[in-house]
């Protein structure tokens, strides 16, 4: 009688809890005999409403063609119906944008797969056109088999905070925590066929959108999986990608003090997967001073989210030697520039006009103006690549300077800065990365670097 009053007392809970989901205020996002309310971003594929069914039909030498809700969403729960073509691919855009400064305004964001090939990742999250796969489904069988083939099937989506969960025909998919982009449209994909023309003329439909904006912790569901975190960790594709942290979010493994033989005391911290540099407001007795890699790089990519309080300044230093400047001041080294330009006076300052700006290759270069960098209080992704001398600063995903270490334009910088009096600047084979410690709050997270496999010899 015991365990019969128990299962009658879940199927009791569970029909409470149908019942709430269906009074609940959902918004239909698809209108019966139209496209109302969406716009097409992308390739030249074609979409059209047949009774309240998207049909999205693919096309010959165009690329991923979008079908777009007009409005912008930020957080939401979102289901909706789709039944794909098995020879093509597609996937449905959520918090995604076009923005003209990235990439021409490509589509770009979080995207929930739909994959009807043989790998079954339907209801995986993929980052489109940025950082590929974020939660495949290498290790849900579960959610691989629950994909109907040739069948219509059902996507929910829950988007809160950072966090996205999704279900394939009830059964849990993914569960990604990510904070890279908080709002944006929701798209319909026709997969690009390049010029495949077996695959020309396929379709993939959808139906049954419906997305809810309030009272989203009343109907948000459990999910039991345990949840992929990108916060100090590599993703699915970075990994492939030979990339490795070089901060692992917790200790102070592969750092020390620029001036010391281990990590500062004070004035540095680790805090909630951050590290913190102190606002000491230039007091040297409170101050923990730049810290360094213990390791040091030649060619690179290092990426690195930071994030500023009003009136800051720091820098992420590189080819960085520690032993050549024993005095005092910061480590001679590059320089990609961090600072609130709007507040702090360096940044009308510099050897070079605007070069002293954030993102700018300190004193020497100016980054572009057209910067793509969020509020103050906010994080940041900054990107150095130096491979064979060739440098580049990126900032959120757009490229904002290039140039060439010991190139004629290069040695003239110098010589016209303040950079002039030290011999050989910014010619080092290798050297460390840098972190500055310039008085004011800082955090950091994020940091990876990726080291190219040297050339076999012929």
């Amino acid at each position: 009688m015991k365990f019969n009053n128990l299962f009658f007392l879940i199927f009791i809970a569970s029909l409470i809890s149908s019942c709430d989901e269906n009074k609940a205020p959902w918004v239909d996002l698809i209108n019966n005999n139209s496209l109302d309310g969406f716009n097409i971003k992308g390739g030249n594929a074609t979409f059209k409403n047949e009774n309240g069914t998207i049909i999205g039909t693919t096309a010959a030498n165009t690329p991923n063609t979008f079908l777009c809700t007009d409005k912008i969403y930020s957080d939401f729960i979102f289901e909706i119906e789709y039944k794909v073509d098995p020879a093509t691919n597609s996937g449905i855009q959520i918090r995604s944008n076009s923005l003209p400064y990235y990439k021409n305004g490509i589509v770009h964001g979080y995207q929930i797969e739909i994959d009807p090939s043989k790998r079954a990742w339907s209801g995986g999250i993929y980052d489109e056109k940025r950082r590929k796969w974020l939660n495949p489904l290498v290790d849900n069988t579960d959610a691989q088999k629950a994909f109907k083939q040739n069948e219509w099937n059902h996507y929910r989506v829950e988007a809160i905070g950072d966090t996205i969960k999704t279900w394939i025909n009830g059964v849990a998919a993914a569960y990604l925590i990510d904070d890279k982009t908080a709002s944006g449209f929701i798209g319909l994909q026709v997969h690009s066929i390049g010029k495949n023309k077996k695959n020309l003329g396929k379709q993939v439909m959808w139906r049954n959108a419906k997305i809810l904006t309030t009272d989203l912790e009343k109907y948000s569901k459990k999910s039991p999986l345990q949840p992929i975190i990108t916060k100090n960790n590599l993703t699915y594709d970075e990994k492939r990608a030979g990339w490795k942290m070089l901060w692992d979010g917790k200790t102070t493994q592969g750092w020390r003090g620029a001036k010391l033989d281990k990590f500062p005391e004070k004035g540095w911290s680790i805090e909630n997967g951050e590290l913190i540099v102190a606002d000491t407001g230039g007091a040297e007795s409170t101050a923990g001073g730049d810290i360094v890699t213990t390791e040091a790089y030649s060619n690179f990519e290092l990426q690195v989210d930071f994030k500023l309080t009003p009136g800051a300044n720091s820098g992420i230093k590189y080819y960085v030697d520690t032993e050549l400047n024993k005095g005092p001041g910061s480590s001679i080294g590059l320089e990609y520039q961090i600072l609130d330009d709007a507040l702090h006076e360096d940044a009308k300052k510099g050897s070079h006009e605007g070069s002293r700006t954030v993102c700018s290759l300190y004193d020497l270069i100016k980054a572009d103006t057209i910067k793509p960098l969020k509020p103050i209080g906010e994080w940041n992704t900054a990107y150095i690549k130096s491979i064979n001398n060739k440098v580049e600063h990126w900032v959120n995903d757009v490229k904002v300077l290039e140039y060439e270490r010991g190139s004629e334009d290069f040695l003239k910088l110098v010589a016209e800065s303040k950079y002039a009096k030290w011999p050989n600047f910014g010619l080092l084979e290798k050297g460390q990365i840098l972190l500055q410690d310039h008085g004011d709050k800082v955090s950091f997270r994020n940091i990876k670097i990726r080291v190219p496999k040297p050339k076999k010899k012929k």
